[in-house]
């Protein structure tokens, strides 16, 4: 389920870090804000990609599913973070709530208008696909390279330079979504857990052990090779 909560006309290159046009005044986009209910799709693969969109609370996925009905998990989008830019015209993975999530809505076309009078914004756009595409090529080292520990160790170095809270990770997403991030099983994922917990590098908070604190950084570092 998802539902309307407003509609507004946003200074969306706010939203990219850049100034408005020559004149001063900031260049604004029509956008929609609209509430997902936990696992509800936002956009599905292969659907037209018309829309940009920024999460406002909540936590979002982006995946694939693979033709023996595994998931590959691509990328997650937390609170700021912009999704849904293509280099094409279609998506290529589905979006789908973490969490109970709000998004901001804004058309692809009205932002590639703004950008052709604002170079300051078409700038960021072309900074925001290139951090893409870094992720990606960084994602495929990750799942081709590294052993199960490394894996881990590097999702929680993203995470805590993704957080806002200073040594603590109160993460959205289940183990299951990890392992299907780093392409590794839910045992595995348990298991490297557990190993780093031993080794003094992390604990956990709660019973779902969904928020973990980072004991010794330097340590998880050294276990990321390519930190």
């Amino acid at each position: 389920m998802f539902a309307r909560v407003s509609t507004a006309s946003v200074e969306f290159p706010g939203l990219l870090g850049v100034n408005g046009p020559e004149n001063g005044s900031p260049a604004r986009v029509n956008s929609n804000e609209f509430s997902y209910k936990k696992g509800c799709e936002i956009f599905g693969e292969k659907e037209p990609a018309d829309y940009v969109y920024q999460v406002m609370t909540g936590a979002v996925r982006s995946y694939k599913l693979l033709s023996d009905g595994r998931r590959q998990i691509g990328a997650f989008h937390l609170t700021g973070d912009i999704f849904g830019l293509e280099i094409g015209t279609d998506h290529r993975f589905t979006a789908e709530a973490i969490v109970d999530t709000t998004v901001r809505l804004m058309k692809r076309l009205s932002l590639e208008r703004v950008a052709e009078i604002d170079v300051a914004v078409a700038r960021n756009l072309l900074s925001m696909t290139t951090s893409n595409l870094r992720h990606a090529e960084d994602h495929m080292l990750l799942l081709g390279r590294k052993t199960s520990l490394e894996r881990v160790a590097a999702f929680l170095m993203e995470m805590d330079k993704r957080s806002t809270a200073a040594g603590i990770l109160a993460l959205p997403m289940c183990r299951r979504d990890i392992a299907d991030y780093l392409g590794l099983t839910l045992e595995t994922v348990s298991r490297a857990l557990s190993r780093l917990h031993g080794f003094g590098i992390l604990g956990f908070i709660g019973n779902n052990q969904r928020q973990i604190v980072l004991l010794d950084r330097k340590k998880l570092a050294s276990l990321d090779l390519q930190h």
